[in-house]
């Protein structure tokens, strides 16, 4: 019979790619197949072929759900790589060893997502893509209180900052405010005044030694966001910061801008009221 197939590029590099697919195997419940070990691809039957309830697979990245392997051999071959963790003396094999034994003991989580219409489905669907980039980025750089506070934070770094008078003076003061903006417009869109709530933050987190502490909308309380749930990826905030002041200074030094403008569309000629009716 015919089957369905995916030509997916093999991770990793030498010795490292010869391992990860023996992970995959050993995961899946099936066999390495290399010239290596004596066998050809012509040489494959289907009992040589692993088994999971799902494999994705984009540009990027595959991910295999549920995968059928052996759970006694799938657990050696974990014992393994954590003793080889354990002898490696190099913290660039170390750190892949890691990364090997996290995606195979790791699991893979499924997330259903239901709705009563289709245009609410899409949204939480991709409020869930959103939830998970946010996640991916957090695990990467860690994380900072949200609701602005880590931007309010980060403006006493601007105080040892040395600039020339004029321009870079300038460029300061708008840095300045724009560390203070996504504060004040979250307290805004809450029908507060943004100025008195930054200075309130300010003043709690002087009181309480605590600079975590940010105003919560939802409740209209300050209070320690970091416990409050309410965080941001640290390289979201950073790479959003790093943009906008990447933009601005485009904008600032450019001088001219050559663009198209868009041409009034002609309006629609009038139908011949003709002379129907009149016999002619």
């Amino acid at each position: 019979g015919m089957v369905n197939a995916l030509a997916i590029k093999a991770p990793g590099f030498g010795d490292r790619r010869k391992a990860m697919l023996q992970d995959i195997a050993i995961l899946t419940g099936g066999q390495v197949i290399t010239e290596e070990m004596g066998r050809k691809l012509d040489s494959v039957t289907v009992d040589d072929l692993g088994r999971a309830a799902k494999v994705v697979s984009t540009k990027d990245d595959t991910t295999i759900v549920d995968g059928a392997g052996d759970e006694v051999q799938i657990n050696a071959r974990v014992e393994q790589i954590k003793t080889e963790i354990e002898r490696s003396t190099s913290d660039y094999d170390r750190e892949k060893l890691q990364e090997r034994l996290a995606k195979l003991a790791g699991g893979v989580a499924i997330i259903r997502v239901g709705a009563a219409t289709e245009v609410e489905l899409k949204e939480k669907k991709h409020r869930v893509e959103d939830a998970l980039s946010a996640t991916r980025a957090a695990v990467e750089e860690g994380i900072v209180p949200g609701g602005g506070v880590a931007l309010l934070n980060a403006l006493p770094a601007l105080d040892d900052v040395e600039t020339p008078e004029g321009d870079e003076t300038t460029g300061l003061g708008i840095l300045r405010q724009a560390l203070l903006a996504p504060m004040r417009k979250i307290a805004e869109n809450a029908g507060k005044n943004g100025d008195v709530v930054i200075q309130n933050v300010r003043r709690a987190q002087e009181e309480a030694g605590d600079t975590r502490i940010g105003y919560d909308v939802m409740s209209s309380e300050y209070v320690d966001m970091v416990a409050a749930g309410i965080i941001d990826p640290a390289k979201v905030t950073r790479g959003a910061l790093e943009n906008a002041a990447s933009i601005a200074a485009m904008v600032l030094t450019t001088e001219a801008l050559i663009t198209d403008l868009p041409e009034k569309e002609a309006a629609p000629a009038m139908p011949d009221p003709g002379m129907g009716g009149m016999g002619f």
